[in-house]
């Protein structure tokens, strides 16, 4: 599917200029016109026959339109944004019964009641001043398995990074990345070129997905945030040191979970945060 030769509706850019839809920095909006692109992400989710996808931050419909054309049987789309709104219900009136619309914050909105007992897919170029916040409230919702079968989602490059980063990469390693490795496994898929938007951010962007694990390692999720956040925040201290900002005796924790008290937060792996969060809780009950 391009620009010129697409799903019958008018182009992109024409939309746009239409509906006066330009992209607001304040809402991290960056659209993508290239429709082969958006094509990409929406067949990186998978065939999506039967299955219900649910995309946040749509903007102009680009990867909605994508999303429809590549059969996915309903698409829950969430936009902020009342300025894009008349240029999805043109896309909804093309596709009767397949585009839902919903007018509202995806941070505060709940799309559980939409979304049928089919398979759910979350797909979504994620607006960035809020990509981060959305994961990981999906991540810690004390249900799980969750709602969602995958999420296939673009953030910065350096955010994809932390993502999927271990203890072997000491760099990009921290608070994100023991949150997604302890419910999902996530994966880089391939890199978006700052020329792919409009308009063009300074960064590359690179398209993640993660699927859920069927049965994490038990834990609280938000004991596990507060565990890493207290870890990481000081990062270059050993965690007896600053573990002291989620315990009053952190070598107790430590010793409990076999942890030496020297180690800094970027060597413990994922199974060392949950044991230290089980740890925590055990203290705290």
């Amino acid at each position: 599917m391009s620009e010129t030769a697409s799903d019958g509706l008018p182009p992109l850019r024409e939309v746009v200029r239409r509906h006066g839809l330009e992209p607001k920095k304040a809402l991290g909006q960056n659209f993508l016109f290239d429709l082969n692109l958006t094509g990409r992400i929406a067949r990186a989710a998978g065939p999506l026959d039967g299955v219900t996808v649910v995309e946040v931050g749509p903007g102009p419909g680009g990867l909605t339109r994508a999303l429809l054309a590549e059969g996915a049987e309903r698409v829950v789309a969430i936009e902020r944004d009342p300025r894009a709104l008349p240029a999805l219900a043109e896309i909804a009136a093309h596709h009767p019964g397949r585009l839902e619309v919903v007018d509202a914050d995806a941070l505060a909105f709940d799309p559980r009641p939409l979304i049928g007992d089919g398979p759910v897919r979350i797909v979504a170029n994620l607006p960035y001043n809020v990509g981060t916040a959305l994961l990981t409230g999906w991540l810690e919702d004390e249900a799980w398995p969750p709602w969602w079968d995958s999420a296939t989602l673009m953030f910065q490059r350096e955010v994809a990074e932390r993502i999927v980063a271990d203890e072997s990469d000491r760099a990009n390693y921290g608070r994100l990345g023991v949150l997604c490795g302890w419910r999902t496994r996530a994966d880089i898929l391939f890199d978006v070129a700052p020329t792919a938007f409009v308009p063009p951010p300074k960064i590359t962007s690179s398209v993640v997905q993660l699927l859920p694990r069927a049965a994490p390692l038990p834990c609280r999720g938000r004991t596990l945030e507060s565990v890493t956040r207290a870890a990481f925040g000081q990062r270059r201290k050993m965690l007896r040191q600053s573990l002291k900002a989620a315990t009053p005796d952190p070598l107790r924790l430590l010793a409990a979970c076999g942890i030496a008290e020297t180690a800094r937060a970027e060597e413990i792996p994922v199974a060392g945060f949950v044991a230290l969060a089980q740890a925590l809780d055990a203290d705290r009950t």
